[in-house]
């Protein structure tokens, strides 16, 4: 299938690359540091035109498309389209043309002041509209053009902006990304589409560059239809505010969470805080994998991009590299090993939906190999211990080059599982080839839940068994399996149709149970290519109670530990952990469901 899906792209490329036409102005990337618009006294005056404009998504002598996108009258246009960015209170004077020739526009977000959910201006083709007001709430919200009437088979979310209003006296510096689609339907089932931050798709978008110690401060908009769980590698980020496009809310102080992956619904926006300890190079990305995969981009590469190792060709869309560098006079502490494990990567006899069986096997350093073809879907829970470094060896026994990403884990770069592009300078971690093997070293500075996954040709070697839960557990504590329960949603095999879901490795899982009057930790991971899911128990149909008791593998505060009602959605690569205490004995039922309800998975829990 996805060979199948390639060949459509690529046929369908031929009839759009080459020069721009002679009519049309070519878009400019916009890294949205660059306020737009003239400030005289206290009012920003500001003139933009709407157009159509050719897009360079990619390499800027790739493919194009033809899209619509903001300019200010008298320069390129832009995707994202101007920044506008004023402080609370400001009077802001725009003037909005319609240079389209023949689509009416209804422009979101730029009628009154952006906190209003009535903020549209309707302009047909060729008029010019003159909109004054007065900047709302201090905030990050987003403005965007619809053009036309909406197709549900096609994506056209390039004309769309960032408008943040700061508190008087200035906000602390911050970066500002948008994410925005475009996306066409080649055939019943396949799209061509650009997936881009800041007017770039990966890896023709900029990187940026961090210094250890410092606080990092973004604002993000999701500018498309879609929903975007934006994982970080490496650390904890965390949300200081969230956004539905009107409205912004910041965060109370107990209210806020630090995770490693957080979901941006449609049109959304979020504030968040992280602070860089480690040098290297790392990655923020959507967690999805159609939305970083080689074919999210005009130009994808092939069907065998994975073979060659190198990130650049084996990821492409919603993706952001970044560099920590060391200040001046840092020198790296070495850590002493405390525990050596092997990890075997294997293919074994074909499974459930999936044409292969691929999946891990571990081993105690210096124990035996296991079979060749012994494979574990998913792969054991690895149990490890906080504050004890421990090197894995990855042996891989697959026929092509793997890779293991440690989610969530707070570890040096070079360990962080991306082939190609983890580590520092020229120190950069190679892929792990057919009959080679590469040592990780886990530090382990946190308790929690956390998963290991591939992160090389994720759609097939994820979909067919790569990946298992990691605990770490407090000095001193025992995994106990009778009340400490691991969940591993995910998909079976990647091809066409509706995917599988599996549980534990299982599409129909039998029954467990559990002790009454006892608390069980349930820990529950989601490791789809897509999706989210929601978890709840039932006895009867009734939902029972459970506690809060960690996020992405860190501790909640006690403000967010109250007893609830046992229902949660977890989106791709999150975690969570709940405690349940079941009230009294008999049949109760633990669901996996799309979050509107519709069944993917039942587990019968027997409590005694």
């Amino acid at each position: 299938m996805r060979a199948a899906l390639r060949t459509s792209l690529l046929s369908a490329l031929a009839i759009t690359t080459g020069s721009c036409g002679a009519d049309l102005m070519t878009v400019r990337a916009n890294d949205n540091r660059t306020p737009a618009g003239r400030m005289r006294g206290d009012t920003l005056h500001l003139r933009m035109v709407i157009a159509t404009a050719e897009w360079y998504p990619g390499a800027s002598d790739g493919s194009h498309i033809s899209v619509t996108a903001f300019a200010e009258e008298g320069r390129a246009p832009q995707i994202p389209g101007p920044l506008i960015r004023v402080s609370e209170g400001t009077v802001i004077d725009v003037t909005l043309r319609n240079g389209l020739a023949d689509s009416t526009i209804r422009v979101v977000g730029l009628a009154h002041a952006p906190s209003a959910s009535d903020s549209t201006a309707v302009l047909a083709p060729g008029e010019t509209r003159q909109l004054h007001f007065v900047a709302g709430a201090t905030g990050t919200y987003l403005y965007r053009a619809i053009v036309g009437t909406p197709d549900q088979n096609v994506e056209r979310e390039t004309s769309s902006g960032a408008f943040v209003v700061d508190p008087v006296g200035g906000s602390a510096s911050d970066r500002i990304f948008v994410m925005n689609i475009w996306s066409d339907l080649v055939d019943s089932v396949t799209y061509r589409e650009a997936l881009a931050i800041n007017g770039r798709s990966f890896p023709h978008n900029e990187s940026t560059t961090e210094t250890l110690g410092d606080s990092v401060r973004w604002r993000w908009i999701n500018a498309s239809v879609r929903e975007h769980p934006m994982h970080l590698h490496g650390f904890y980020f965390r949300i200081d505010g969230k956004g539905d496009g009107f409205v912004d809310t910041t965060l109370a102080p107990e209210a806020r969470r630090m995770v490693v992956t957080e979901t941006m619904m449609p049109f959304s926006t979020m504030r968040v805080v992280w602070q860089p300890d480690r040098i290297g190079n790392w990655l923020f990305h959507c967690h999805i994998g159609f939305h970083v995969s080689a074919d999210a981009q005009l130009d994808p590469p092939g069907a065998h991009a994975h073979l060659s190792g190198d990130f650049k060709t084996h990821m492409a869309g919603l993706v952001l590299a970044m560099v920590v560098k060391a200040p001046p006079g840092w020198t790296e502490a070495d850590e002493a090993v405390g525990r050596r494990l092997r990890l075997y990567a294997q293919e074994g006899k074909p499974r459930g939906r999936s044409p292969r069986a691929l999946g891990y096997v571990i081993g105690e350093a210096g124990s035996g190999a296991p079979a060749p073809d012994s494979v574990e879907i998913p792969g054991r829970v690895l149990v490890l211990t906080r504050g004890v470094p421990t090197d894995i060896t990855i042996i891989n026994r697959l026929s092509e080059p793997t890779a293991v990403h440690w989610h969530g884990l707070e570890l040096e770069s070079y360990s962080d599982g991306m082939a190609g592009w983890s580590g520092i300078g020229t120190r950069v971690a190679p892929p792990v080839m057919p009959a080679d093997s590469f040592v990780a070293r886990l530090s382990l500075p946190r308790a929690g839940t956390f998963m290991y996954h591939t992160h090389l040709n994720d759609f097939e070697q994820l979909t067919s068994g790569m990946y298992g839960a990691l605990l770490v557990l407090e000095p001193g504590e025992r995994f106990d399996p009778d009340v400490d329960h691991v969940y591993v949603a995910s998909w079976d095999g990647g091809g066409n149709g509706p995917p599988g879901f599996l549980l534990n490795g299982d599409s129909l899982p039998g029954p467990t149970t559990f002790r009454a009057g006892v608390a069980h930790r349930l820990r529950f991971l989601n490791i789809g290519m897509a999706e989210r899911l929601r978890f709840s128990i039932r006895q009867d149909t009734t939902l029972v109670s459970w506690r809060p008791h960690a996020w992405d593998g860190a501790d909640l505060p006690s403000a967010q530990r109250a007893l609830r009602s046992a229902t949660a959605v977890l989106d791709v690569g999150q975690t969570a952990d709940f405690l349940f205490t079941p009230p009294r004995r008999g049949a109760y039922r633990l669901t996996v469901t799309s979050p509107g309800g519709r069944p993917h998975l039942e587990q019968r829990i027997v409590v005694r």
